[in-house]
């Protein structure tokens, strides 16, 4: 190891032993391995209050010890920035002053096109990409998914004269009831956990007047989308994309495929099983195959119980229904 890789290490350790002593103690008896102190050890280093910094050595450990890494990195994210709201929307307003685009010229007549953007936005592209890159294409056309993508943004940056955003995708979000009603600092994060933007951000998006929003109900209450059922094997697009924004992600434990590239699977086979929210969820096709063979056990019940905040807004391309979200 170099002289710097060693300091690092001294730095991440002092840290974590001075302030979260939990966290040090299952360091030392093997409970949790480096990676997972130096992904804690970052987040304290984002903590402003005393309270705050106690308030995580309390809880990480229960969840840091049997989930993945990627897994336990997005609950740092959500932690920091829901016990101490304001300061995480201070940064994140610095952080986009910083926003700015680079190329980077390389070997072979190739080039590196890199944004540095607010993640809501950063989704939008990703999603219109993808939806774009994945219609039927020509016949004659040989080219792959992702060359399709790339011609794609090339012809977007290079064909028109905008000068200001359209947002067109489907991008859902979830919103404290308190934050939505303006009542208090926070954010608005994506179904699937993988970025958060403060919700008055998405809000100025919103109040731009071309976009709709609308709720979506994530539980199975009477009378909404996900305690209906439906006689066919295949779940109607009402009750498949409320299941994609309450889980968020594929269902089997550590996965972290978004639920829009999965497949909706029966916990309980199809036709014994019925076809309603309680009954299915995400699964990624790799996950999906290994069930179909046995080697995935998944039970009646889901594996990962939803644990979404009190609203989902969701903002479409065309107006659609509105709806409320009733917790359990």
């Amino acid at each position: 190891m170099s002289e710097a890789q060693v300091q690092l290490r001294l730095s991440i350790a002092d840290r974590v032993r001075a302030k979260t002593p939990q966290v040090w103690d299952a360091f030392i008896d093997g409970l949790i391995d480096f990676s997972r102190v130096r992904d804690i050890s970052m987040a304290i280093e984002k903590l402003r209050r005393d309270e705050s910094i106690a308030r995580l050595d309390d809880r990480v450990l229960a969840y840091a010890a049997d989930h993945t890494g990627a897994e336990l990195r997005q609950w740092l994210r959500r932690f920091v920035q829901r016990v101490e709201a304001d300061l995480a929307v201070e940064r994140a307003e610095a952080e986009r002053a910083e926003r700015h685009v680079t190329v980077t010229h390389g070997d072979e007549s190739m080039a590196w096109l890199n944004a540095y953007l607010p993640s809501h936005l950063a989704a939008v592209i990703e999603a219109r990409l993808r939806q774009e890159a994945r219609k039927p294409a020509d016949p004659d056309d040989d080219r792959t998914v992702a060359q399709r993508e790339a011609d794609l943004l090339v012809a977007w940056c290079t064909s028109s004269d905008a000068t200001t955003s359209a947002v067109d995708a489907n991008i859902a979000v979830t919103v404290a009831a308190d934050v939505l009603a303006g009542a208090a600092f926070g954010f608005a994060e994506s179904t699937d956990g993988a970025w958060a933007a403060p919700a008055s951000w998405i809000a100025d998006v919103v109040g731009t007047g071309s976009t709709f929003w609308h709720r979506i109900v994530v539980d199975p209450v009477k009378d909404d989308v996900l305690s209906h059922e439906y006689l066919g094997r295949f779940a109607p697009d009402t009750l498949a994309t409320a299941l994609q924004f309450l889980h968020g992600v594929c269902q089997a434990p550590g996965c972290m495929v978004p639920a829009e590239r999965c497949d909706l699977d029966h916990r309980i086979p199809h036709p014994h099983g019925p076809t309603n929210g309680d009954n299915m969820g995400p699964l990624c096709r790799r996950h999906h195959d290994l069930k179909g063979h046995g080697v995935l056990h998944w039970s009646t019940s889901p594996p990962r119980p939803p644990t979404k905040p009190m609203v989902i807004e969701i903002y479409p391309p065309t107006p659609t229904v509105v709806m409320e979200y009733v917790p359990t």
